[in-house]
């Protein structure tokens, strides 16, 4: 399967505004490589447990399989490994027809709100909402891997 998304760093005031009666989902990832040739990581998201696999970025694309494992498992081994990870609770926005996914980061990457949006194709336009203020698709600092190896409470030019 081919994942082709943006991501873009958003004004967490008014994105605070826009989610705050909305119900999000916890989720917790840690990556099982540092690779930027591939990423395997393990995922709680909600009640839920996820095996996923992606493919070295080639501009917004890249290659993701994705797997459901049993919760407890992710749980066991999140426990058990020192694996560098990513907290976060996501938000589902609908705008202009689309689906965004708002994520707001916790622990070692507090401080950072992203928002992504899955297209079905790479020249797809899409309308931009009014509360995103930079595209960071191609900047593999804000790649979630990326954040679980070097938290963005570390940065030193935020």
């Amino acid at each position: 399967m081919v994942e082709i998304e943006r991501k873009f760093i958003v004004d967490k005031e008014e994105v605070a505004n826009i989610i705050r009666n909305k119900e999000g989902k916890a989720i917790i990832q840690a990556y099982l490589t540092e690779s930027t040739e591939i990423s395997v990581r393990v995922r709680k998201k909600g009640d839920k447990g996820f095996l996923t696999i992606k493919g070295k970025s080639e501009g917004i694309r890249r290659v993701e399989f994705e797997y459901e494992i049993p919760a407890q498992d992710v749980e066991q081994m999140l426990a058990a490994m020192p694996l560098p990870r990513v907290e976060k609770t996501r938000y589902e926005v609908e705008y202009a027809g689309k689906c965004w996914e708002i994520d707001w980061f916790h622990g070692e990457n507090e401080g950072l709100v992203l928002a992504e949006v899955e297209l079905t194709h790479e020249a797809e336009s899409i309308a931009i909402p009014p509360w995103v203020s930079k595209e960071v698709s191609n900047d593999a600092r804000y790649f979630n891997q990326y954040l679980a190896f070097h938290p963005f409470k570390t940065w030193a030019n935020r």
